[in-house]
C-alpha cells in the first residue's frame, strides 16, 4: 500500500541526516513529538554499492537499524519509516531494495537525489543524477520494479542554476510515490537562502502531470509556523524539517512550547544514554557532540555547559558533568 497517498495531509517529516538520523536519534524525537506535526522519519543515507557488497554490508547496515522500543513508539502513534538509499547503478539500487524488504521493517524507500558533498556527486550520485536524467529515470524504475513498499524521491532544484520544471518532469515520467524538493540547487549547499518559489513551479509541472504524486517542500524550517506559512502560501502536500531540528528538539509539536533548562538537560541526557546502550563500542562517543548544541541553547550558562561537554572524550566524563548541572539547578 503507497501509504503517501492515505496519510492524512500535511503531511510533516523529519529528514534524512548523515550521522544524525539514526534509530538512537529518531527514537528521541519521536518519544517528545506530536504525531499531528510528525507523520514520517528517515533513516540515515545508506549506499546501495555498500549494501549489496558482501563485506560492504556490514559496514553500513547500522544506518538501517530500527530498534525495538523506537519500532514500538512508531506503531503506537502511527508514524511511518523510510530507508534512504543512494548510489548510481540501477541494478544495484533494485538488489538494496530487495535486502531492505526482505531483511528490515520500512514503510518506504527513499531514493537519495539531492545530496551536494563533494565526494558523493563526484560518483556521479544522488544531486549529480541531476545532469543524467536517464539514469535517474532507469534508478526508479528500477527501485520500483524490485521493491515491495513504495518509492519516493528527494532531490534539489538544479546544478548551478535552478531547473525545477525539466528536473521534476522528469522525475515525473517515473512516477515515484511521492517527491520532495530541497528548494536549493546542487552548487547552493546549504549556504543560501531556499528558494520557495521552485515549490510552485513544482507543484504546477505535478499537476499537469499526476496530481496524486504528493510534493513535499523542504529547506531553511525552523518551526512548525515556518511549516504552516510555507504550505498555506503554495498549497503542497507536506513539508520536511532537517537542521531545524538542532534548534528545538520538540520542534515536532504545536507551536509554540517552551522547555526549560533542566528539561533540555533531562532529554539531553536519555539520548546520551540510549546512544551509549544501542552503540556501545560500534560508533564513536565523539558522535555525540554535535548533538550538544541542541540542548544547550537559550538559558543562562547554555555556552559554558556545552563548552565543558565539548572537552570531555568519555563516556563516563560526560555523563558526570550532565549529572553536575543536574545536581546544581534541581
Amino acid at each position: 500500500m503507497n501509504f503517501w497517498n492515505t496519510i492524512k495531509k500535511p503531511i510533516y517529516a523529519l529528514a534524512p541526516m548523515e550521522d544524525v538520523t539514526d534509530t538512537v536519534f529518531r527514537e528521541i524525537v519521536i518519544s517528545v513529538s506530536d504525531p499531528k506535526y510528525l507523520n514520517v522519519v528517515f533513516s540515515e543515507f545508506t549506499s546501495t554499492d555498500g549494501l549489496c557488497h558482501p563485506i560492504g554490508k556490514d559496514k553500513v547496515s547500522h544506518r538501517l537499524m530500527i530498534s525495538k522500543n523506537e519500532k514500538k513508539l512508531l506503531k503506537n502513534k502511527n508514524i511511518k519509516i523510510v530507508a534512504q538509499i543512494w548510489g548510481s547503478d540501477p541494478e544495484n539500487f533494485a538488489k538494496a531494495s530487495k535486502i531492505i524488504n526482505e531483511q528490515y521493517d520500512f514503510d518506504g524507500i527513499d531514493i537519495n537525489m539531492g545530496c551536494p558533498v563533494k565526494k558523493i556527486v563526484k560518483q556521479a550520485s544522488c544531486s549529480e543524477l541531476i545532469q543524467y536524467p536517464d539514469l535517474a529515470k532507469e534508478i526508479i524504475i528500477a527501485t520500483k520494479e524490485a521493491s515491495k513498499v513504495p518509492v519516493s524521491v528527494k532531490t534539489r532544484t538544479g546544478i548551478k542554476e535552478h531547473q525545477t520544471e525539466k528536473w521534476i518532469d522528469n522525475i515525473l515520467q517515473a512516477k515515484p510515490a511521492a517527491i520532495t524538493l530541497h528548494a536549493r540547487t546542487q552548487k547552493m549547499m546549504s549556504d543560501y537562502p531556499a528558494d520557495w518559489d521552485q515549490l510552485a513551479i513544482a507543484k504546477n509541472v505535478r499537476d499537469s502531470i499526476d496530481k496524486n504524486i504528493p510534493i513535499i517542500g523542504n529547506g531553511d524550517l525552523s518551526s512548525i509556523n515556518d511549516c504552516q506559512t510555507k504550505l498555506e502560501k503554495y498549497h503542497i502536500d507536506g513539508v520536511m524539517i532537517g537542521r531545524g531540528i538542532f534548534k528545538d528538539p520538540w520542534l515536532f509539536n504545536s507551536p509554540k512550547q517552551n522547555h526549560n533548562k533542566i528539561e533540555k538537560i533531562k532529554l539531553m541526557r536519555e539520548h546520551f544514554t540510549l546512544f551509549e546502550r544501542t552503540w556501545h563500542n560500534e560508533k564513536n562517543i565523539a558522535i555525540m557532540k554535535k548533538f550538544f548544541k541542541i540542548y544547550t541553547s537559550e538559558f543562562f550558562g547554555a555556552s559554558e555547559l556545552r563548552a565543558k561537554l565539548m572537552e570531555q572524550s568519555k563516556y563516563e566524563t560526560i555523563l558526570e558533568v550532565i549529572d553536575a548541572e543536574l545536581n546544581n539547578n534541581e
